[in-house]
Parts: C-alpha cells; sequence; structure tokens
C-alpha cells in the first residue's frame, strides 16, 4: 500500500515538472520571436500632390451646368484615403474617388457648377484625407453671362 502512494505522489510530481517545463517552454518561445517595434502603418500619413487647386472657367453661359477635373497622385508609400469632399453651396457638386488611391497613383476630383446667377462667382471645396498635409482648398472661379 505504501508503494502505491510512493508511485501515485511521484507520478503527481512529474505531471507538476512538466507542466511547469511546458509552461517556461511556452513563455521561452514568445519571446524568442522576431520584434520589428510597433506597427507604424496605421500612423503612416499618406501624402498628395496636386496637379492644379484652382480652376478659371472664365465666361459661362446662364443655366449651362460646367464641370472642373482636378488631378492628384499619391507621392507616399501608403494608400491615400479620401474622406469627404464638402462644397460651400449646394450649387456645385463633387464627385470623389471612394477607394484608397494606392501609392505613385493618380485619380481625380471632379467639380460641377450649375451656373443659374449670372456674374461673378469663387467657390470653395474642401477635401478632406488621411494626408499629412491636412484639408486641400480646391477653388474655382468664372463668370456666368446670358
Amino acid at each position: 500500500m505504501r508503494l502505491i502512494n510512493l508511485i501515485i505522489i511521484n507520478a503527481m510530481k512529474l505531471r507538476r515538472i512538466h507542466l511547469m517545463l511546458l509552461l517556461t517552454g511556452l513563455i521561452i518561445s514568445f519571446y524568442a520571436l522576431p520584434y520589428d517595434g510597433p506597427d507604424k502603418s496605421s500612423d503612416a500619413k499618406a501624402s498628395i500632390n496636386w496637379k492644379e487647386t484652382t480652376y478659371d472657367f472664365g465666361q459661362i453661359k446662364q443655366d449651362i451646368p460646367v464641370t472642373a477635373e482636378f488631378e492628384f497622385e499619391n507621392t507616399s508609400l501608403v494608400p491615400l484615403i479620401i474622406n469627404s469632399v464638402r462644397a460651400t453651396c449646394g450649387c456645385t457638386v463633387a464627385n470623389y474617388p471612394k477607394e484608397p488611391v494606392q501609392p505613385g497613383k493618380s485619380a481625380m476630383i471632379s467639380v460641377r457648377y450649375n451656373a443659374k446667377n449670372p456674374g461673378h462667382f469663387t467657390k470653395t471645396v474642401f477635401v478632406s484625407s488621411n494626408a499629412g498635409e491636412g484639408d486641400t482648398q480646391l477653388v474655382i472661379t468664372g463668370e456666368v453671362v446670358k
């Protein structure tokens, strides 16, 4: 009976030793994994390079809508995301890429002006993106004639 108790006690000690060795091995394996530092991709800012940020329509006829296209390039190493494009009034509507613009690629934002009222006009469109330069202002100008 005493022999059986010794065998059981030794078996329990061996299980504890095996468990401790297993845990120690797992901890050592975890710390042996390569570490490249924090993930910087979430902190990386895109960079946007505009071909032009202003467009002058000159004289345009009343009641005939006109469109200006603003070309830009993603000059960074991360995708450029256009978050929003907001016009200063309801007479101006902008269309922009909804998908990220990949590094080195170009895209366009088109701005359509509804030429209802005669006279000179200057309209601003604000472009919000993940670019480090901050928001961009696109400006269209011109004169609506009858």
